[in-house]
């Protein structure tokens, strides 16, 4: 069966979004992946639906998904699937969490759907046709100074004390108006797109955290690369988002922190 690669998406996230909704009325089953990277029932059935609707309708395409039910072909069509981004979020009852839909066409980042269930809000973006909040357009926000801005970041839930985020953390708390660190990389991609937020920068993440969120960024009119400004590409180690106009401010305090970073290593 064939179907809008968006227009599936939406509906496919918002049956992802009921199916969070009722576990979240319920206490988290929870089971641990490592010592401290959690999963809920709420991440399988998600995914579960998600991959059944989406290879329903795309039996030929790629998926991606977090929990690893998703599988390979020959397609140039890839979908990156988080059936619940802020799974950590969610198990403590705080209600900042998404599904993350991402389509990709040999690389190039082409559907983008970010559904928050609880709050109804459901972010869209097609290649070249722009970004929307619940089918109204958005765009990134004006702010041209770093000072004045409203930064997001995220740490890991694995390998915490070889992550050195914190010092980028510092630095751009005292550089901005400041950071939120919300515990979802999708959310915080979408609220660059929508203009809550100026910045936003994380490492490590993977691309069903990213795939939909930096397509929704640059298509309301914002910029995302590595730190150092080259193009970004799914799976990147560094990514960096923003407006655009505070871009280059952000990209010299990271290579500054960087070079700091650096210079407190032990030589070898």
């Amino acid at each position: 069966m064939k179907k809008d690669y968006l227009e599936a998406a939406i509906e496919t996230a918002q049956e992802a979004g009921k199916i969070l909704c009722e576990e979240f009325d319920h206490p988290a089953q929870i089971t641990y992946k490592g010592d401290v990277d959690l999963v809920t029932q709420a991440d399988k059935r998600s995914e579960q639906a998600i991959v059944t609707r989406l290879t329903k309708y795309f039996p030929e395409h790629c998926i991606s998904a977090e929990e690893g039910t998703g599988h390979e072909s020959d397609s140039e069509f890839r979908w990156h699937v988080d059936p619940l981004d802020g799974t950590t979020n969610f198990a403590h009852g705080y209600p900042c969490f998404c599904v993350s839909l991402g389509l990709e066409e040999a690389g190039e980042p082409i559907v983008g759907v970010i559904f928050q269930p609880v709050s109804g809000e459901m972010f869209t973006a097609a290649k070249g046709e722009g970004a929307f909040l619940n089918q109204k357009k958005i765009s990134v926000s004006k702010i041209e100074k770093l000072s004045t801005s409203l930064l997001a970041t995220g740490f890991p839930s694995v390998k915490r004390a070889q992550n050195h985020n914190i010092h980028y953390y510092w630095d751009f708390t005292l550089r901005s108006h400041g950071v939120r660190r919300d515990g979802s990389a999708a959310m915080d991609l979408a609220a660059v797109a929508c203009g809550r937020f100026e910045g936003f920068w994380e490492f490590g993440l993977h691309s069903w955290d990213a795939a939909a969120g930096i397509l929704l960024v640059r298509e309301a009119g914002g910029t995302v690369s590595q730190f150092n400004g080259q193009p970004y590409r799914l799976g990147d180690r560094e990514l960096m988002a923003s407006n655009g106009r505070v871009h280059e401010e952000m990209k010299e305090v990271a290579a500054s922190i960087a070079e700091k970073a650096a210079a407190r290593a032990p030589l070898s």
